[in-house]
């Protein structure tokens, strides 16, 4: 293996890559040269203890939280160096994220939240809607009046769906499971964590709970301000 947080050697493309990423706040260290590949049809899980960095990191890869040296490439163009609505359509066509509690509107239907992500980016109302159902179908949410009437497991299976409308090159997840019990969990990850190879897309998986660390494909803790292969994780 070469210096630390170099995983090129696992065969990941270009989907998502991260080269040299650092990042200081109020003279604080969070990200020190951190690198990164992940390819279509793939699976990271990052770890690591409160406090290490993990959603400094997100939010470089999601474009919301600008570095201090370093790139990061989706689908081979550096966002860090976008402008502000570049940033937004490349972000919207390429990428998609699921969030800890959803942040799904929960007075709209579980169709209406995730056909409302297509209609954001310019898609067709009638599109949008046949593409929403069918996601929801293939990802077992139940129909409903409000989102509000599903179970947590049924909203984050429905924030899954809304990620994946927009056809992602890259799906980023903030603790997916992090509300859930644990049957509920095992459940939402397993969906998760099949994505990648289904839907052809690249999978980073932000979380501290290592049981579902287990179920990627490549398993790194975010360490010293470096991203490390996890020692005793889920590399496989």
């Amino acid at each position: 293996m070469g210096g630390d947080g170099d995983f090129r050697e696992f065969g990941y493309g270009d989907a998502l890559s991260v080269d040299g990423l650092c990042y200081e706040v109020a003279g604080r260290v969070l990200l020190d040269g951190v690198t990164l590949q992940v390819s279509a049809g793939h699976s990271v899980a990052i770890v690591g203890p409160s406090g290490s960095g993990k959603s400094t990191l997100l939010g470089c890869l999601l474009g919301l939280i600008r570095p201090s040296a370093g790139a990061v490439r989706i689908v081979g163009s550096d966002i860090v160096r976008m402008r502000r609505r570049a940033l937004e359509r490349h972000r919207s066509r390429h990428m998609g994220v699921v969030f800890q509690f959803g942040e799904l509107l929960p007075e709209l239907s579980p169709v209406e939240n995730v056909a409302l992500a297509a209609l954001l980016s310019g898609g067709k109302p009638d599109r949008a809607y046949r593409k929403a159902q069918g996601l929801l179908d293939d990802l077992g949410v139940p129909e409903a009046v409000t989102t509000a009437q599903l179970s947590g497991g049924e909203r984050q299976r429905a924030a899954v769906a809304r990620a994946l409308i927009n056809e992602p090159t890259v799906l980023l997840a903030d603790e997916p499971t992090g509300a859930l019990d644990a049957a509920t969990r095992d459940s939402v990850a397993a969906t998760l964590f099949a994505v990648p190879r289904r839907w052809n897309c690249a999978l980073v998986v932000v979380t501290h709970d290592e049981v579902i660390a287990q179920n990627a494909d490549i398993c790194l803790e975010l360490v010293n301000c470096k991203l490390k292969p996890r020692i005793n994780g889920a590399n496989r």
